[in-house]
């Protein structure tokens, strides 16, 4: 990609989260990198840095970086809230996130979590409504995973309608909707769970902050379910707590949170899945994330790693090739057993549960988890329908 933009012999320095993965050795090559918790990035760190490769950990805005020569933040997360992008922008510093790149994780994250509901609260989910909000990278596939759990499917995005309305759409790489769009009040009367994928906004007409607040909660139903993997700040978790503890709305799930990694334990008591905010963090998601941001970087520094991917990506404990005897079991059935032998939602919620204290520690430390796509599956018995279903997940069929 042409030669360093620094004078000859001067290598970039480059200021990177030191829990990115697969991310050391990628350009220690060309380029001097210093690796730090994110939390602890600091300006004196940054003052002489070319580059800052991020997490939602590290605040990118002008007490980080005023008086600095920084020319790039990438951050490898599809979030971007941690950086203040008008002042960046302002100042002459390029930044970007990598949209969609844990969007097969979040997807993997809400089948476990629809599927374990159904479980654990007995739920027939084939006669269910599911409203997704916010119909982007993660929520349309969110959507297209609860069409093959057999759930009606309700869209809000007004956004997106706008764009679609007015044909902007049509150069979008995201599949048009074929069911289209409805209004957030008709999605939260006719859904019997509601999941959230919005990116968080404070201002303007499609301001998202605080979307689900006391007077949006009290339009649900005592029936209904919340779901929020998209930004803490989305849902008034204190007005969530009032809600559950009424009991006007029957349970909430919760990945993402309002002060964060400070917890309130009388609201993740109140929950049914409480995790800290690991919806996106399959390995391959993170490997994803990681190969937008060295690209960006590279980009932007003029290093020759404009087809640099991510390798190297270890395989789970879950055994990747499996079977399941179907005998006597239904279509749901069958479906959870193999979701969720690929991911157990409900151990990451005990471990959060066990250990508020241990939400960075969690996170950081995140085990191994492999995506749909890497699975393998053989089904014993008959079960129409289920091979299809699960190959339409993503799961490779034997």
């Amino acid at each position: 990609m042409g030669n360093c933009v620094e004078p000859a012999g001067v290598r970039p320095k480059i200021v990177a989260d030191n829990k990115i993965p697969f991310l050391k050795g990628a350009l220690e090559p060309y380029a001097e990198v210093v690796y730090a918790p994110g939390k602890e990035t600091t300006a004196e760190m940054v003052k002489d840095a070319d580059a800052l490769i991020t997490r939602t950990r590290t605040i990118c805005n002008e007490s980080l970086l005023a008086g600095s020569k920084v020319k790039v933040i990438a951050t490898a997360t599809i979030g971007f809230d941690h950086i203040d992008t008008e002042w960046c922008e302002s100042h002459g510093i390029i930044w970007r996130n990598a949209p969609g790149c844990n969007s097969w994780s979040v997807k993997q994250y809400i089948t476990a979590l629809l599927l374990h509901l159904g479980q654990s609260r007995g739920l027939d989910l084939s006669k269910m409504t599911l409203g997704v909000v916010g119909v982007g990278n993660v929520g349309s596939k969110v959507a297209e995973a609860a069409e093959i759990l057999g759930m009606r499917v309700l869209l809000n995005d007004p956004p997106r309608q706008r764009a679609l309305e007015s044909g902007v759409a049509a150069a979008s790489p995201l599949p048009v909707p074929h069911q289209g769009f409805v209004s957030l009040d008709k999605l939260i009367g006719e859904s019997d769970i509601i999941t959230l994928h919005v990116p968080l906004e404070k201002n303007g007409p499609d301001a998202t902050w605080h979307l689900f607040d006391a007077e949006r909660l009290a339009q649900m139903r005592e029936n209904q379910i919340l779901i929020n993997s998209s930004r803490g700040p989305v849902v008034d978790n204190k007005a969530l707590k009032a809600a559950l503890e009424a009991g006007a709305i029957k349970a909430a799930c919760l990945d993402v949170w309002e002060g964060e990694p400070e917890l309130d334990p009388e609201l993740v008591n109140l929950l049914d899945i409480s995790t800290p905010h690991i919806a996106g963090y399959s390995a391959d998601g993170k490997a994803n994330g990681t190969t937008a941001a060295v690209r960006t970087v590279a980009e932007v520094l003029g290093l020759p790693l404009a087809d640099w991917t991510a390798s190297g990506i270890p395989g789970p404990r879950q055994a990747l090739e499996f079977s399941i005897d179907t005998k006597g079991k239904s279509l749901q059935q069958v479906l959870a057993e193999a979701v969720l032998h690929t991911y157990n939602i409900k151990e990451d919620s005990d471990a959060l549960r066990a250990d508020l204290s241990a939400f960075e520690r969690l996170r950081g430390d995140y085990p191994v988890r492999r995506e749909f796509t890497s699975f393998t599956v053989s089904l014993r018995g008959d079960c129409p329908g289920a091979a299809e279903k699960l190959s339409a997940l993503g799961f490779k069929i034997k």
